[in-house]
């Protein structure tokens, strides 16, 4: 019997992850409690309360509330045992008063009551709180104690503070987890006069009986205002829970219930449930890492786990009670209970008796009967079902060895089924249920709001499939930081749509050159390779690498950006492009030709089984397209992903390859100059000349060949002169013939007297 969170909408108990928090404006009331007359004279000796005006004046505890409602059942009063307090004498409606209040909070108090510095005055002696414990107090509006134990006294507790209120706060026992627990330590009543649908019981005083408590604040303090007690009244925005199905707000109120015991010490273990789940969650990779922080700092905190849920449908919770109020749940009753639903169903429950249910040769603990049996209404929480899915989905339906490897929900989950699989797996095993929790973001829509069904601001994904195709959706999702909130609309998922295009033109250009290569008979060592195309394969190395590393660290945006930028960047506006004359030009058969078909057949394998997690059904059709594959499996999903081939060097010729790369970027920018000014129509018209005094550069372009550099920049011909300063490219239109098969401006066109428009290479293609 303690507080709980409590759904008056849907009359059940709720656990922490079934509320949802909203900020709202309540009641902020500070109230006069009259000491009882036993309880003055002690004052008098603190020094508070001045001998000689007792008799003219009220001398009460002030405290301070934002729940008026609970008033009702207020059983005590608590102080801070070390902090100080005085008596604030004033008069209110030609009524003298003596307050006591903490002296942090005096000039909060003043300001509150609109008291100005002549309408006041404090005592100068001072009293620890520690000097009040005990002192007694009449009820502000409730005349008999209606609980039949002692109450109405002054009590310690050290969670008082002096952020806000009066430094005295109103204990209810009944309505809040400090105020139970101090209850608990005092002696004190469980009360709680609100029944399941919210409205007071008959234990209130009759102006109150039959009232929902969510609407009697106004009336609460009109009374208090009638009465004189109403020291001040003003209003408080603040962050409350709300129930996540009725959307109303919860209160707290003590029912019986089942919990889940987070504080006890566990059998054979020698440690609490919250010291073993703070212990273990350290074992845990969490992705994003701060989702450790997060859930240590709920474990911390949490209450007790709430198990039980008045509600007549769902898992029933296998206990019997007696008359008595005795509950009976053991090992052997839980698991006659579970032989009997594995074989007839959970609804057995419902339409057995206890006896069927436990069977007549169950051997009954003392003081039960089966005539004096009835069974347990109330079913488990669901968040208790949810929370065993690692031990009923993956231990006993799929065999799987525990912890899992994954765990993925929203950032909510943290309190919700993350902690809430966490626990039962360390009550049963000692051991967390998951090797890795994901987080991830919600999507939000135009205005950042939560999409939800709800709502009805969410995108259908199915409508977006039959509108773009379920990759184009994938690579959507791949290409956002799902750790954040993420906005989705139409127009965001179509954009993707050039992304894609981009992608699977890569794929069709790379499949379409090798279609007629063999790599068992056609395939060319690396040592053997042209430069460029060992380039190319040094960045297909870096690729995997960095993908693979992105794959497993499940940053799934980094994956779509690196694939994308290879397709777009190195291979579309370098590689591929630079391969064109030697792919359409030099023979079927050329070392040339078939060592760019080499580092192509390599990069499509690569690049179609890295883009098969995201791009799923083109990958398919692209491996089905395939007529050489890396593995002999007919889905591209059941290939192994690339691995890096540590026998090519992927960082040795970086710098050879950043000068290289940064004079083609020079090179193509004065190329680019020329055909604004209509001097080319295209690069093959021109020919470039290279002006350096930088003698490694001069080298590295020597070395790799100027033919090879010119391929490189797409002209018919490089030179490379002596020049002064900082390095420059000039370009021209070159004055060579024009052959008629590839299009280069060399100066062999015509060379050849059988073939006069063809050049050299072309001749001897032909």
């Amino acid at each position: 019997m303690k507080p709980i969170h409590w759904s008056i909408g849907c009359e059940t108990a709720l656990a922490e992850a079934e509320l949802e928090y909203k900020d709202i404006s309540s009641p902020s009331i500070f109230v006069n409690f009259p000491v009882a007359r036993e309880s003055i004279g002690p004052l008098v000796e603190l020094g508070l309360v001045e001998e000689g005006k007792v008799e003219d004046a009220k001398v009460c505890f002030m405290i301070w509330t934002t729940t008026p409602w609970t008033l009702a059942a207020n059983l005590a009063v608590a102080v801070h045992p070390y902090l100080e307090y005085a008596a604030m004498s004033y008069e209110r409606n030609g009524e003298k008063f003596v307050s006591i209040v903490t002296t942090d909070r005096i000039e909060a108090v003043v300001e509150a009551g609109n008291l100005k510095k002549k309408e006041y005055r404090v005592s100068k002696k001072r009293a620890k709180g520690s000097d009040l414990e005990g002192l007694r107090y009449l009820h502000p509006f409730v005349g008999k104690n209606p609980t039949g134990k002692d109450a109405y006294m002054v009590i310690p507790a050290e969670y008082v503070t002096t952020a806000d209120g009066t430094g005295l706060v109103h204990t209810a026992p009944g309505h809040g987890i400090e105020d139970f627990m101090s209850g608990q330590k005092f002696g004190l009543a469980v009360y709680s006069p609100v029944l399941d649908d919210g409205r007071y019981d008959d234990t209130v005083p009759d102006w109150l009986r039959g009232r929902n408590v969510l609407e009697v604040d106004t009336v609460v303090n009109k009374h208090l205002q009638d009465t004189g007690l109403l020291f001040a009244e003003g209003e408080i925005s603040h962050s409350y829970p709300h129930c996540w199905r009725s959307k109303g707000p919860v209160i707290f109120r003590a029912t019986e219930q089942w919990f889940v015991s987070v504080d006890r010490e566990l059998p054979g273990v020698e440690k609490s449930l919250r010291d073993l789940a703070l212990e273990r969650v350290r074992e845990v990779r969490w992705i994003p890492a701060w989702g450790q922080k997060r859930i240590e700092g709920m474990l911390e905190t949490r209450p007790d786990w709430c198990i039980s849920r008045q509600r007549s449908w769902g898992l029933p919770i296998p206990s019997f009670v007696n008359s008595k109020g005795q509950s009976l749940m053991t090992k052997e009753s839980v698991l006659a209970v579970a032989r009997h639903i594995g074989k007839n169903g959970s609804d057995s429950w419902f339409t057995d008796s206890p006896r069927q249910i436990l069977g007549d040769d169950f051997d009954l603990p003392e003081g039960f009967s089966f005539d004096d049996l009835e069974k347990e209404e109330n079913i488990f929480d669901v968040w208790f079902e949810a929370g065993c899915s690692w031990y009923s989905v993956c231990v006993k339906s799929a065999g799987w060895p525990v912890p899992v490897d994954l765990y993925l929900e929203g950032s909510d989950q943290h309190r919700g089924w993350f902690q809430l699989s966490l626990l039962p797996a360390l009550g049963a095993t000692g051991k967390e249920p998951f090797k890795s929790v994901l987080t991830h973001g919600f999507t939000v829509d135009e205005k950042g709001m939560k999409q939800s069904k709800s709502l009805g601001n969410y995108v259908n994904a199915q409508d977006e499939v039959k509108k773009y195709g379920a990759d184009i959706l994938r690579l959507w999702v791949a290409s956002v930081n799902y750790q954040e909130d993420i906005r989705c609309n139409d127009e965001l998922i179509g954009r993707t749509q050039d992304a894609y295009r981009k992608i699977r033109n890569t794929l069709r250009y790379l499949l379409g050159n090798t279609d007629d290569f063999d790599p068992g008979k056609n395939a060319v060592a690396y040592n053997e390779m042209f430069e460029i195309d060992k380039w190319a394969m040094q960045q297909l190395q870096k690729l995997i690498a960095n993908v693979t590393e992105a794959y497993e660290n499940f940053v799934y945006h980094r994956v779509f950006s690196l694939l994308y930028n290879f397709c777009t960047v190195e291979m579309s506006s370098i590689y591929m492009d630079v391969l064109k004359d030697r792919l359409y030009c030099d023979g079927a058969e050329s070392l040339s030709r078939r060592s760019a078909q080499t580092a192509m057949c390599r990069i499509v394998d690569s690049l179609v089984r890295m883009l098969a997690p995201i791009l799923a059904h083109t990958a398919e059709e692209a491996w089905g397209a395939m007529k050489f594959k890396s593995q002999a499996v007919e889905s591209v999903h059941l290939a192994d992903m690339p691995k890096v081939d540590e026998s090519i060097d992927r960082r040795g010729d970086e710098g050879k390859w950043q000068k290289l790369m940064g004079l083609r970027d020079e090179a193509l920018r004065v190329l680019e100059e020329l055909r604004q000014e209509k001097k080319i129509a295209s690069n093959q018209e021109a020919r470039v000349t290279v002006y350096s005094e930088d003698e490694e550069l001069v080298r590295i372009v020597n070395e790799f060949g100027l033919e090879q550099f010119g391929a490189l920049c797409i002209v018919s011909e490089v030179k490379v002169q002596k020049g002064t300063g900082e390095t420059t490219v000039a370009a021209e239109k070159s004055s060579y013939r024009k052959c008629e098969r590839c299009w280069n401006l060399w100066p062999s066109v015509g060379a050849d007297v059988k073939h006069p428009d063809l050049c050299k290479r072309c001749v001897e293609t032909v």
